[in-house]
C-alpha cells in the first residue's frame, strides 16, 4: 500500500500537462472551425449591398480590407 506521501506525489506526477493526441486533434478542429466562420462572416460581408453597408454605418471601401484578409487572419485574437 502506497503512503500519503507517495500518493501525493503520483498524484502530482500525472497532473502535469503531457501531450495528449485527442486534445491536440480537437484544438486542431476548433481551429479550422473559427477560420471557416471567419471566412464566412468575410463572404457575408462582402455580399451586402452598398445600402445595407450605409445601415451599420460602413462604406464599400471600409470592408475592402477586411475581405481581402487571408482566412487565418483574425483580427481580435492576438496570441
Amino acid at each position: 500500500m502506497k503512503s500519503h506521501a507517495e500518493f501525493v506525489q503520483s498524484c502530482a506526477r500525472s497532473a502535469t500537462p503531457h501531450f495528449s493526441l485527442g486534445r491536440s486533434l480537437r484544438a486542431a478542429w476548433q481551429q479550422f472551425g473559427r477560420w471557416h466562420a471567419l471566412y464566412r462572416q468575410r463572404q457575408q460581408l462582402a455580399s451586402l449591398s452598398d445600402e445595407m453597408l450605409k445601415d451599420i454605418g460602413l462604406s464599400r471601401a471600409d470592408i475592402e480590407t477586411e475581405i481581402t484578409r487571408p482566412f487565418w487572419d483574425e483580427p481580435f485574437r492576438r496570441g
